[in-house]
């Protein structure tokens, strides 16, 4: 099976490349890091890891914001013929990380107001605290904040391999959308026979 022609293929905008690869990139820093401050004992190195978690999160909030603004004015190109239920299950995994990329930094910004350490974006810029210091909230928004952090890690594995799947298996043009455009003579542009 041939995959379509790359030169022929519409793509998300360069725009639109841009925000989903700074995403990924920013929450490729953003697991390890939470993941490692949290076993941590209170130290120097801890808040500064705390800090740095906290910037990513910001920036990754207000990252998924100007996306969904640049979808509002740029749609994303027409879907590849796939199966209605394929099609259907895209979609609703493409909400699902929209939400969770929007309510886990938004739990932690909660969490950390809850518990009285104001957000200081890259050390410079304060973020208002959404609520008031409540040390028995602050506890209740960790688990929330966790419980996301894990469903949205399982969202991004689900995301990953589907898009790996089509490339890969499927060997489908839906990976290469997200790409940008390369000349035919490069190695990608001639895998197109198997």
């Amino acid at each position: 099976m041939s995959r379509q022609d790359p030169s022929d293929l519409q793509r998300y905008s360069l725009t639109a490349q841009l925000g989903h690869w700074l995403t990924a990139l920013l929450l490729c820093a953003a697991f390890p890091i939470g993941f490692y401050m949290v076993e941590l004992a209170l130290s120097p190195t801890k808040l500064k890891l705390f800090s740095y978690h906290k910037w990513i999160g910001v920036t990754v909030f207000a990252l998924v914001l100007l996306r969904l603004l640049w979808r509002s004015v740029s749609p994303p190109p027409p879907s590849p013929a796939m199966p209605s239920w394929a099609l259907r299950t895209a979609q609703i995994t493409h909400r699902l990380l929209y939400l969770l990329l929007l309510a886990v930094p938004l739990s932690g910004w909660l969490m950390s107001s809850a518990k009285g350490f104001q957000t200081v974006y890259l050390a410079q810029l304060p973020i208002p605290d959404l609520i008031g210091k409540d040390p028995a909230l602050g506890a209740a928004l960790e688990s929330v904040h966790w419980i996301l952090n894990k469903m949205l890690l399982g969202a991004i594995t689900l995301h990953v391999a589907a898009a790996l799947k089509h490339h890969f298996v499927d060997r489908d043009a839906v990976l290469l959308r997200m790409l940008p455009a390369l000349r035919r003579s490069t190695p990608l542009a001639a895998h197109g026979e198997r």
